[in-house]
Protein backbone atom coordinates (compact mmCIF):
# COMPACT_ATOMS: atom_id res chain seq x y z
CA UNK A 1 0.00 0.00 0.00
CA UNK A 2 1.63 3.19 -0.82
CA UNK A 3 0.97 6.67 1.03
CA UNK A 4 -0.65 8.67 -1.23
CA UNK A 5 -4.33 7.54 0.20
CA UNK A 6 -6.67 10.32 1.61
CA UNK A 7 -7.65 10.11 5.26
CA UNK A 8 -10.23 7.90 6.60
CA UNK A 9 -13.82 9.22 8.15
CA UNK A 10 -14.51 8.03 11.21
CA UNK A 11 -18.27 6.59 10.37
CA UNK A 12 -16.41 4.09 7.94
CA UNK A 13 -14.33 2.72 11.33
CA UNK A 14 -17.03 3.44 13.86
CA UNK A 15 -17.20 0.02 14.65
CA UNK A 16 -13.50 -0.65 14.39
CA UNK A 17 -10.57 -1.52 17.22
CA UNK A 18 -9.50 2.19 16.61
CA UNK A 19 -11.01 3.86 19.37
CA UNK A 20 -9.62 0.86 22.37
CA UNK A 21 -6.50 0.83 20.61
CA UNK A 22 -6.04 4.41 21.48
CA UNK A 23 -6.53 4.27 25.42
CA UNK A 24 -3.48 5.19 27.22
CA UNK A 25 -3.32 1.75 29.60
CA UNK A 26 -3.64 0.03 26.32
CA UNK A 27 -0.56 1.72 24.42
CA UNK A 28 1.22 1.28 27.67
CA UNK A 29 0.95 -2.80 27.50
CA UNK A 30 1.70 -2.99 24.07
CA UNK A 31 5.04 -0.94 24.68
CA UNK A 32 5.69 -3.26 27.90
CA UNK A 33 5.27 -5.93 24.76
CA UNK A 34 7.79 -4.40 22.50
CA UNK A 35 10.10 -3.98 24.90
CA UNK A 36 10.17 -7.12 26.02
CA UNK A 37 10.39 -8.54 22.60
CA UNK A 38 13.76 -6.46 22.40
CA UNK A 39 12.55 -4.90 19.26
CA UNK A 40 15.61 -3.27 18.39
CA UNK A 41 17.19 -0.96 15.35
CA UNK A 42 18.46 -2.51 11.95
CA UNK A 43 15.21 -5.27 12.48
CA UNK A 44 13.03 -6.45 10.79
CA UNK A 45 9.36 -6.92 12.22
CA UNK A 46 6.19 -8.27 11.23
CA UNK A 47 2.85 -7.04 13.25
CA UNK A 48 0.13 -9.16 12.77
CA UNK A 49 -3.42 -7.58 13.24
CA UNK A 50 -1.84 -4.40 13.16
CA UNK A 51 -4.93 -1.99 12.49
CA UNK A 52 -5.17 1.22 12.10
CA UNK A 53 -1.29 1.64 13.59
CA UNK A 54 -1.21 2.30 17.20
CA UNK A 55 1.21 -0.36 17.54
CA UNK A 56 3.29 0.15 14.84
CA UNK A 57 4.55 3.50 15.96
CA UNK A 58 5.49 2.08 18.91
CA UNK A 59 7.51 -0.75 16.80
CA UNK A 60 8.86 2.13 14.67
CA UNK A 61 10.10 4.16 17.57
CA UNK A 62 12.26 1.40 18.38
CA UNK A 63 14.10 0.86 15.14
CA UNK A 64 15.28 4.46 15.05
CA UNK A 65 15.12 4.75 11.44
CA UNK A 66 18.22 2.37 11.05
CA UNK A 67 19.27 0.80 7.74
CA UNK A 68 17.47 -2.19 6.87
CA UNK A 69 14.56 -2.03 9.44
CA UNK A 70 11.68 -3.10 8.13
CA UNK A 71 8.03 -2.96 9.86
CA UNK A 72 5.56 -5.20 7.59
CA UNK A 73 1.85 -4.84 8.90
CA UNK A 74 -0.54 -7.60 8.36
CA UNK A 75 -4.25 -6.78 8.79
CA UNK A 76 -7.64 -8.15 6.72
CA UNK A 77 -9.62 -4.88 6.92
CA UNK A 78 -8.44 -2.40 4.06
CA UNK A 79 -9.93 0.26 5.62
CA UNK A 80 -7.75 -0.16 8.88
CA UNK A 81 -5.04 -0.14 6.17
CA UNK A 82 -5.82 3.03 5.27
CA UNK A 83 -6.01 4.37 8.05
CA UNK A 84 -2.69 3.14 8.81
CA UNK A 85 -0.51 4.24 5.93
CA UNK A 86 -2.60 7.88 6.23
CA UNK A 87 -1.38 8.35 10.53
CA UNK A 88 2.20 7.08 9.78
CA UNK A 89 2.82 8.67 6.36
CA UNK A 90 5.18 11.35 7.98
CA UNK A 91 7.53 8.00 9.05
CA UNK A 92 9.90 8.33 6.49
CA UNK A 93 12.73 7.15 8.24
CA UNK A 94 11.39 3.67 8.56
CA UNK A 95 10.78 1.30 5.46
CA UNK A 96 7.19 0.44 6.11
CA UNK A 97 4.73 -2.01 4.12
CA UNK A 98 1.26 -2.87 5.01
CA UNK A 99 -0.70 -6.09 3.20
CA UNK A 100 -4.06 -7.09 3.77
CA UNK A 101 -4.48 -11.04 4.73
CA UNK A 102 -5.55 -12.96 7.06
CA UNK A 103 -2.78 -14.32 9.65
CA UNK A 104 -4.01 -17.91 9.10
CA UNK A 105 -1.61 -17.69 5.85
CA UNK A 106 1.57 -15.42 6.91
CA UNK A 107 3.84 -17.58 5.34
CA UNK A 108 2.62 -16.64 1.83
CA UNK A 109 2.21 -13.34 1.92
CA UNK A 110 5.62 -12.25 4.19
CA UNK A 111 8.50 -14.06 1.28
CA UNK A 112 11.43 -13.31 3.21
CA UNK A 113 12.44 -14.39 7.00
CA UNK A 114 12.28 -11.88 10.04
CA UNK A 115 13.77 -11.21 13.15
CA UNK A 116 10.69 -10.61 15.14
CA UNK A 117 6.57 -11.27 14.85
CA UNK A 118 4.28 -8.82 17.40
CA UNK A 119 0.86 -9.82 17.76
CA UNK A 120 -1.10 -7.35 20.26
CA UNK A 121 -4.50 -8.84 21.64
CA UNK A 122 -5.61 -10.53 18.83
CA UNK A 123 -3.97 -14.47 19.22
CA UNK A 124 -7.78 -15.36 21.14
CA UNK A 125 -9.55 -14.59 17.58
CA UNK A 126 -7.42 -17.22 16.07
CA UNK A 127 -9.60 -20.75 16.27
CA UNK A 128 -6.35 -23.55 14.56
CA UNK A 129 -3.42 -21.80 16.73
CA UNK A 130 -1.17 -24.63 16.11
CA UNK A 131 -1.43 -23.33 12.53
CA UNK A 132 -0.55 -19.66 13.99
CA UNK A 133 2.40 -21.14 15.26
CA UNK A 134 3.47 -23.30 12.17
CA UNK A 135 2.88 -19.85 9.77
CA UNK A 136 5.05 -18.07 12.87
CA UNK A 137 7.90 -20.58 12.29
CA UNK A 138 7.47 -20.46 8.72
CA UNK A 139 8.20 -16.60 8.75
CA UNK A 140 10.74 -16.22 11.41
CA UNK A 141 14.57 -16.64 11.42
CA UNK A 142 15.80 -19.53 13.64
CA UNK A 143 15.84 -18.07 16.90
CA UNK A 144 13.68 -15.19 16.11
CA UNK A 145 10.71 -14.09 18.26
CA UNK A 146 7.70 -14.22 18.64
CA UNK A 147 5.95 -12.10 21.15
CA UNK A 148 2.10 -11.40 21.99
CA UNK A 149 -0.18 -10.33 24.48
CA UNK A 150 -4.02 -10.60 25.48
CA UNK A 151 -6.77 -9.88 27.85
CA UNK A 152 -8.55 -12.73 27.11
CA UNK A 153 -7.54 -16.05 28.53
CA UNK A 154 -8.02 -17.82 31.37
CA UNK A 155 -7.40 -16.21 34.68
CA UNK A 156 -7.99 -12.49 32.87
CA UNK A 157 -11.10 -11.43 35.19
CA UNK A 158 -8.96 -10.13 38.16
CA UNK A 159 -10.50 -11.27 41.64
CA UNK A 160 -13.45 -9.76 42.97
CA UNK A 161 -14.13 -8.28 39.55
CA UNK A 162 -16.77 -10.61 38.98
CA UNK A 163 -19.95 -8.42 40.14
CA UNK A 164 -18.84 -5.85 37.30
CA UNK A 165 -19.03 -8.29 34.81
CA UNK A 166 -22.42 -9.62 35.93
CA UNK A 167 -23.91 -5.93 36.07
CA UNK A 168 -22.88 -5.17 33.09
CA UNK A 169 -23.95 -7.94 31.20
CA UNK A 170 -27.48 -8.00 33.24
CA UNK A 171 -27.92 -4.26 32.25
CA UNK A 172 -26.62 -4.60 28.66
CA UNK A 173 -29.50 -7.47 27.84
CA UNK A 174 -32.23 -5.44 30.14
CA UNK A 175 -31.93 -2.80 28.04
CA UNK A 176 -31.72 -4.74 24.36
CA UNK A 177 -35.00 -6.75 25.99
CA UNK A 178 -36.70 -3.38 26.55
CA UNK A 179 -35.46 -1.25 23.63
CA UNK A 180 -35.75 -3.27 21.12
CA UNK A 181 -37.40 -7.56 21.78
CA UNK A 182 -33.65 -8.93 21.30
CA UNK A 183 -32.14 -11.45 23.12
CA UNK A 184 -28.45 -12.96 22.50
CA UNK A 185 -28.32 -16.40 21.03
CA UNK A 186 -26.72 -18.91 23.86
CA UNK A 187 -25.90 -21.64 21.23
CA UNK A 188 -23.39 -19.12 19.72
CA UNK A 189 -19.64 -18.98 20.97
CA UNK A 190 -17.02 -17.19 19.26
CA UNK A 191 -13.27 -17.91 19.36
CA UNK A 192 -12.23 -15.26 21.61
CA UNK A 193 -14.85 -16.98 24.07
CA UNK A 194 -12.78 -20.20 23.86
CA UNK A 195 -10.10 -18.98 26.52
CA UNK A 196 -6.53 -20.78 27.19
CA UNK A 197 -4.41 -20.13 30.11
CA UNK A 198 -1.03 -19.41 30.35
CA UNK A 199 0.67 -22.51 31.00
CA UNK A 200 -1.79 -23.75 28.07
CA UNK A 201 -0.49 -21.11 25.90
CA UNK A 202 2.96 -21.85 26.75
CA UNK A 203 2.68 -25.77 26.48
CA UNK A 204 1.03 -24.63 22.59
CA UNK A 205 4.21 -22.96 21.88
CA UNK A 206 6.84 -25.27 23.34
CA UNK A 207 4.95 -28.22 21.57
CA UNK A 208 4.91 -25.42 18.06
CA UNK A 209 9.01 -25.42 18.06
CA UNK A 210 9.21 -22.19 20.50
CA UNK A 211 10.67 -21.60 23.64
CA UNK A 212 8.92 -19.66 26.29
CA UNK A 213 11.66 -16.77 27.33
CA UNK A 214 9.23 -14.17 29.18
CA UNK A 215 5.75 -15.32 30.30
CA UNK A 216 3.78 -12.30 32.59
CA UNK A 217 0.66 -11.56 33.63
CA UNK A 218 -0.32 -7.78 35.31
CA UNK A 219 -3.01 -6.05 36.06
CA UNK A 220 -3.73 -2.35 34.31
CA UNK A 221 -6.94 -0.41 35.68
CA UNK A 222 -8.93 -0.21 32.71
CA UNK A 223 -11.30 2.74 32.71
CA UNK A 224 -15.02 3.79 31.69
CA UNK A 225 -13.63 5.13 28.59
CA UNK A 226 -11.95 2.25 27.68
CA UNK A 227 -14.93 -0.18 28.45
CA UNK A 228 -16.97 1.81 26.14
CA UNK A 229 -14.82 1.88 23.71
CA UNK A 230 -14.24 -2.08 23.73
CA UNK A 231 -18.55 -1.65 23.26
CA UNK A 232 -17.36 -0.02 19.91
CA UNK A 233 -15.38 -2.86 18.17
CA UNK A 234 -17.40 -5.33 15.92
CA UNK A 235 -15.44 -8.57 17.34
CA UNK A 236 -15.88 -7.89 21.18
CA UNK A 237 -19.83 -7.23 20.42
CA UNK A 238 -20.18 -10.33 18.38
CA UNK A 239 -18.89 -12.20 21.83
CA UNK A 240 -20.42 -10.48 24.13
CA UNK A 241 -23.77 -10.50 22.57
CA UNK A 242 -23.73 -13.40 19.91
CA UNK A 243 -26.72 -12.89 16.98
CA UNK A 244 -27.96 -9.66 17.91
CA UNK A 245 -27.21 -6.69 15.03
CA UNK A 246 -24.27 -4.78 15.34
CA UNK A 247 -25.36 -1.41 16.50
CA UNK A 248 -28.24 -2.23 18.63
CA UNK A 249 -25.73 -4.70 20.35
CA UNK A 250 -22.92 -2.04 20.80
CA UNK A 251 -25.23 0.75 21.90
CA UNK A 252 -26.88 -1.56 25.24
CA UNK A 253 -22.97 -2.20 25.99
CA UNK A 254 -21.80 1.01 25.93
CA UNK A 255 -24.93 2.08 28.35
CA UNK A 256 -24.73 -1.22 30.48
CA UNK A 257 -21.23 -0.10 31.20
CA UNK A 258 -21.96 3.45 32.25
CA UNK A 259 -24.77 2.09 34.28
CA UNK A 260 -22.63 -0.64 36.32
CA UNK A 261 -20.18 1.81 36.93
CA UNK A 262 -22.82 4.44 38.33
CA UNK A 263 -24.18 1.72 40.48
CA UNK A 264 -20.88 0.37 41.76
CA UNK A 265 -19.59 3.92 41.77
CA UNK A 266 -15.96 2.83 40.57
CA UNK A 267 -13.37 4.64 38.24
CA UNK A 268 -11.77 1.15 36.95
CA UNK A 269 -12.13 -2.03 36.57
CA UNK A 270 -8.60 -3.90 36.79
CA UNK A 271 -8.02 -6.62 34.26
CA UNK A 272 -4.94 -8.78 33.60
CA UNK A 273 -3.15 -9.14 30.78
CA UNK A 274 -0.93 -12.19 29.22
CA UNK A 275 2.33 -11.05 27.85
CA UNK A 276 4.27 -14.11 26.31
CA UNK A 277 7.89 -13.80 24.10
CA UNK A 278 9.23 -16.63 22.44
CA UNK A 279 12.22 -17.87 20.46
CA UNK A 280 11.78 -20.48 17.46
CA UNK A 281 14.58 -23.37 18.77
CA UNK A 282 17.08 -24.05 15.41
Amino acid sequence: MGNSQSPINDESLEFSFKWFAEEGFFKAINSYLVDVAKVSPGQKIVELACGTGTATRLIRDRLHGAKDSLIIGVDSSATALREAVHQLEAARDNALEFIQGRVEVLSTMVKHKVDGIIFCNGIHYVSDKENLLEQIGLTLKDKGTFAFNTSFFDGAHVEGTETFYRKWMFKAIRLLRARYGLRPRTDEKVESRRQLSASQYAQLLEVGGFTVTHKTIQAAPVPLGAWINISRFEDFVAGALPGVPLRQASEVLQEGAQQAFHDLNIDAVPRNWLSIVAEKRL
